[in-house]
């Protein structure tokens, strides 16, 4: 990162600053938010990219889906506060009070942030979305609909409980759903046209 930006300094194209996106998984601790840490395996090397980050003044890109955090204990996350249906907070850590997973995960970020020195470094969000098709009776057309709807109007509403005046930049992935990604069909189906393109998802 830091070779990359020398180049674009050295070039004339300083404006152009260098990030990169990394996956929910760098979080070894995630619940509660407060308590969000990076795990022992990564922490070494996100500690030197926030520091390129914070140098350049660069925000970190992060991959957020509530969709995997909803699956992966269904008995103890409710699916309106996945896709960001609940009337009222649903968790509270100390002071905070959390109405949905998404302003949770991304805060569990930014405590991990300010524990590896990154405490100046904002984020943005490069990928969430909901699978409209797949495993399961969550991977519907009508609950993508509901979380990609419900994304974009929480992006333009406010920041997160811990920092609720830095609105977040964000994006659905993807464009098309993916029918030959290997994997899983909830996997292929993360976009919002179907892969022959001529067929809308009505999912937004």
């Amino acid at each position: 990162m830091k070779s990359i930006q020398t180049i674009l300094s050295s070039k004339n194209v300083g404006g152009i600053k260098v990030g990169t996106a990394v996956p929910l998984s760098v979080l070894g601790t995630l619940l509660p938010p407060s308590a969000g840490q990076f795990s022992k395996e990564v922490d070494g090397v996100m500690r030197a990219i926030l520091g390129v980050l914070s140098a350049q003044g660069s925000p970190l890109m992060i991959n957020v889906y509530p969709y995997y955090g909803y699956v992966g204990d269904p008995a103890n996350v409710l699916l309106d506060y996945a896709v960001f249906r609940a009337n009222g907070t649903v968790v509270k850590d100390g002071p905070l009070g959390y109405s949905n997973l998404f302003d949770a995960m991304v805060d569990a970020f930014y405590s991990a942030m300010e524990k590896a020195g990154g405490s100046t470094v904002g984020v943005v969000v490069t990928e969430s979305s909901w699978p409209s098709a797949g495993k399961g009776n969550v991977t519907t057309l009508e609950i993508a609909g509901t979380y990609n709807r419900n994304f974009l109007a929480h992006l333009n509403a406010s920041g997160t409980p811990k920092r609720p005046h830095a609105k977040i930049d964000g994006y659905i992935f993807a464009m098309f759903s993916e029918n030959l990604k290997p994997g899983t069909a909830t996997e292929q189906n993360f976009g919002l046209f179907y892969p022959n393109y001529h067929v809308f998802n009505p999912i937004i």
